[in-house]
């Protein structure tokens, strides 16, 4: 296996993981991004990152991250906004490899964490943060503003 960045050129397929991903946790309707869009965010502001994950030149799997900031410990840190295999790579240790390969550009970033969500149904990936030794933030709620809420938020 080895790991590739995106470029440009990737777009629609890194749009095909994100449909692919939001099938697979119920969410598929709620996917509006498009290529242009990507290829803006992405490639252009950099606004977020991605790497695949690939298998005899296949792209079997991917990361999409950014850095955030922690002010308690004075270092930026790496969000996971999205992982995912596609179903007939699963059980290879892929998931688990992408994991070693955000952990090595953290390391070498010298960030101070790496964090991300998990939906509260799925138990499969669950059980596999716990096994890398994730710890849920339990203690933490994610409180979101979009749509029509954050327009008016942003209102003069």
């Amino acid at each position: 296996m080895t790991f590739r960045q995106a470029t440009f050129e990737d777009a629609g397929l890194i749009l095909k993981f994100i449909r692919e991903l939001a099938e697979y946790e119920k969410m598929g309707d709620l996917v509006v991004a498009d290529e242009a869009t990507l290829r803006e965010e992405l490639f252009e502001k950099r606004h977020a990152e991605v790497i695949f994950a690939m298998i005899d030149g296949e792209e079997v799997g991917f990361a999409l991250f950014f850095h955030n900031f922690s002010t308690f410990l004075g270092r930026s840190g790496i969000y996971l906004e999205d992982l995912y295999v596609r179903p007939a790579f699963r059980g290879r240790g892929i998931g688990t490899a992408i994991f070693h390969e955000l952990g090595r550009i953290a390391k070498e970033r010298k960030c101070g964490r790496l964090e991300w969500w998990c939906l509260d149904w799925n138990e499969p990936s669950i059980r596999f943060y716990k096994s890398l030794g994730a710890e849920a933030m339990s203690d933490w709620t994610v409180y979101r503003i979009a749509g029509e809420t954050l327009k008016k938020l942003g209102a003069d």
